[in-house]
């Protein structure tokens, strides 16, 4: 399920734009303040912020600008919210990379029909390219992993295997499947051989192994269980 991050210090609007977005289907995390909204947007990694620019410790302004200066970050699309007469700050707020804006009052079809074509725009998710989890990492860009903050050593396919199944977290695949995705259908492999890739890729995963689950009979999936 997309998720998007709503960051308002006014409760009423954030509440109101969090049941308006679930009825629509998505998910939403809520941030009050500029600070936590940039390390919610660091870990959570949504598909899109909504962000007001008169918020408490950090201006919507900075936030922004390090969001969009951050390498995990980057790629994330933003709408701002701003107050009548802000127009200076829309311009500057544009300039630092964010997508589209809305002047306050505002309506909820509006801004459903922003979001819905933004996502649209940008092909229907945003491809994360910086994933974490307690005690593990992967960079695409660097491809490299690290574990509890030490890079480890992965092959091309234990990497594109790590990597598929995180990006699709939640999801289980069948050992044929990930044959056809990972290695390429034109490769006449055997199944088991990904279930020696996943017991290699285990073992150097340490105590993050457990993040790779294994369902009997069916085949595998990541998931970061709280």
């Amino acid at each position: 399920m997309k998720e998007i991050l709503v960051v308002d210090d006014e409760k009423d609007i954030v509440d109101a734009i969090e049941y308006n977005l679930k009825n629509e289907g998505f998910k939403v995390a809520k941030s009050y303040d500029g600070l936590t909204a940039v390390k919610m947007a660091r870990e959570k990694l949504p598909v899109l912020i909504i962000l007001d620019l008169m918020l408490p410790g950090m201006s919507g302004l900075d936030v922004c600008k390090s969001l969009k200066g951050g390498a995990a970050t980057s790629n994330i699309p933003i709408i701002m919210l701003t107050a009548k007469g802000e127009e200076a700050d829309k311009v500057i707020g544009l300039e630092l990379g964010a997508d589209d804006y809305l002047t306050k009052p505002f309506s909820m079809r509006e801004l459903t029909a922003r979001i819905k074509a933004i996502i649209k725009r940008y092909g229907g998710e945003v491809k994360t390219k910086l994933f974490k989890a307690p005690n593990l990492e992967l960079d695409v860009d660097k491809h490299e992993v690290k574990v509890a903050g030490k890079p480890i050593e992965l092959t091309a396919k234990e990497f594109a295997l790590l990597h598929y199944l995180w990006e699709n977290e939640g999801k289980v695949f069948s050992r044929e499947r990930l044959l056809d995705t990972v290695w390429g259908v034109e490769v006449a492999i055997e199944t088991r051989t990904v279930d020696v890739h996943v017991r290699r890729l285990r073992e150097k995963l340490g105590k993050a192994e457990k993040y790779v689950h294994t369902l009997r009979g069916v085949g595998y999936k990541f998931e970061v269980r709280s």
